[in-house]
This record gives C-alpha cells, sequence and structure tokens, in this order.
C-alpha cells in the first residue's frame, strides 16, 4: 500500500501544530514546530489570510489524514463506510481510524510513532487474537488481545517504547499488560476517549459538498 514518504516534520509546520508523527522527538527542542512555527515554503513566515468555508474544511481533513498516516483514497473510503453505518457520521470516521491496527499498536505504547507501529505490523511483529497480522488498516475488535511476538520482546525500540508509554498511559477503551506485550480492546472508543484537536464536523460538510 502506498505511504507517504517525504518529510514528516513539514507536515506538522503546514498544519501550525504538532501531529507527533516522529516519536520522541517531537517532545524535545529539536521539534520543528518549536524552531519554525510557520508553514513551509518561501511563502510561509508571510502573515497568511485567515481560513473560511472550504479552506478550513479542506484544512481539518488534511490534519487527520496526516495523523492517522493516510492517503486520500484511503481516507475517502474510510468516510464513505462511516456515512454508511448508523449513528454520526464524524464520530464513525474516529472511531473507525483509532481502531485501526497499527494506531492500537502506538497507543498501547508498543511504538513511538504511528508510523513504526504500522512497520511493526508490516514486519509480523505483532499478533492479534494469537494469530500474525501484517495489515495495519485491521480493524480490531472488542475483546480482542493485541500482543507483540514473544520473539520480538527483546527488541531494543519496543522495550523503550513501552517504557515511555507506562508514564503516558493508554486511552480508557484499551487494556495494558505492560508486562506481557500485550493490550485489548476492552470498549469502542467514544468521542470522549478521543483527544485530538480536530472538528469532525468539517470533514462531514466537506465531503458532502
Amino acid at each position: 500500500m502506498a505511504r507517504y514518504t517525504g518529510p514528516v516534520c513539514r507536515l506538522c509546520r503546514r498544519e501550525r501544530m504538532k501531529l507527533f508523527l516522529k516519536g520522541d522527538r517531537c517532545f524535545k527542542e529539536k521539534c520543528a514546530i518549536e524552531r519554525r512555527g510557520f508553514p513551509p515554503g518561501q511563502h510561509g513566515n508571510r502573515r497568511g489570510r485567515r481560513l473560511l468555508g472550504y479552506g478550513l474544511q479542506l484544512r481539518e481533513k488534511q490534519k487527520v489524514k496526516r495523523i492517522y498516516g493516510l492517503l486520500e483514497r484511503q481516507f475517502r473510503t474510510y468516510f464513505h463506510e462511516a456515512d454508511r453505518r448508523k449513528g454520526i457520521t464524524g464520530e464513525n470516521l474516529l472511531a473507525m481510524l483509532e481502531r485501526r491496527l497499527d494506531n492500537i499498536v502506538y497507543s498501547l505504547g508498543f511504538a513511538s510513532s504511528r508510523a513504526q507501529a504500522r512497520q511493526l505490523v508490516r514486519h509480523g511483529h505483532i499478533l492479534v487474537a494469537g494469530r500474525k497480522v501484517t495489515v495495519p488498516g485491521f480493524q480490531v475488535r472488542i475483546d480482542q488481545v493485541v500482543e507483540v511476538k514473544e520473539a520480538s520482546r527483546k527488541n531494543e525500540f519496543i522495550r523503550a517504547s513501552v517504557e515511555t508509554a507506562r508514564g503516558r498511559g493508554v486511552p480508557d477503551w484499551l487494556e495494558l499488560d505492560a508486562e506481557n506485550f500485550r493490550g485489548k480492546v476492552s470498549r469502542l472508543p467514544s468521542r470522549e476517549d478521543i483527544k485530538l484537536p480536530v472538528q469532525e464536523q468539517l470533514i462531514v460538510e466537506l465531503y458532502s459538498r
């Protein structure tokens, strides 16, 4: 599956906020937002116009896409599925994105970023309900156990990420057993569980044009 391979710090600068795409670097002074908090490009430092209407909707969509590491076609597929389901479309969309396997691996602390979590899944380090799953977009269901393969638990990057996650905590809809490198989806995520600074209704409005 295609993915963005360019410099991720430019994405944070474009959205004028930390998207936490580069793991521990995002918490240090080297973070691009800390050093250059304006959009990239030769005109980035100029005072821009206030976003309204379509521009505001587009930026919100781009922000969510970049947080979860999706391309346009993938994101549009998620939106259509969320629109088809019962309930509020925007909340359905965020819940589906949260239940992606790579996001859960990141949220449990087995990886320092969603990009690293995606790589762990792709390389076969992650088991779901005892079986190896190599699809980052796999939708994890309630009571399914997500764990690091036993042979991979000595990996220094995974161990360091787990130690960091202990201090950060995990979302309320997940249960973490850090000692055994496993976690479980205890319930579906609600909108209150998703702490991202996004206005999902703007995305719904954009795709409803």
